[in-house]
């Protein structure tokens, strides 16, 4: 399965950013799938996680009430809605496909990762 992450881009802080994962070369209807960051000089970290079925999701405490991860295996794409955008979410967004099925944020758990879409946050 190959991924590619799109979306991304400058925002003011307070805007939004909707990003978008698309798969190829095999579905990802039977997988989790989860998004990630990393910031220049830190580890990547969890950001959120939605299940095969779309009907558990999981996040990052910083992402609570601000980020809305979502999937559409019809599409065999999936979506991080990003609002009220600050500085420190400045980084590199990556999804993956989890083989646990749940949404893991346990970065051991993914198995295929995306090159990642810049996301840029100015005060």
């Amino acid at each position: 399965v190959q991924l590619v992450e799109s979306g991304g881009g400058l925002v003011q802080a307070g805007g939004s950013l909707r990003l978008s994962c698309a798969a190829s070369g095999g579905t990802i209807r039977n997988y989790g799938m989860g998004w990630f960051r990393q910031a220049p000089g830190k580890e990547r970290e969890f950001v959120q996680g939605i299940s095969w079925s779309g009907g558990y999701t999981y996040y990052a405490d910083f992402a609570k009430g601000r980020f809305t991860i979502s999937r559409d295996n019809a599409k065999n794409t999936v979506y991080l809605q990003m609002n009220s955008l600050r500085p420190e979410d400045t980084a590199v967004y990556y999804c993956a496909v989890d083989g646990t099925g749940r949404g893991s944020r346990l970065r051991y758990d993914y198995k295929y990762w995306g090159q990642g879409t810049q996301v840029t946050v100015s005060s």
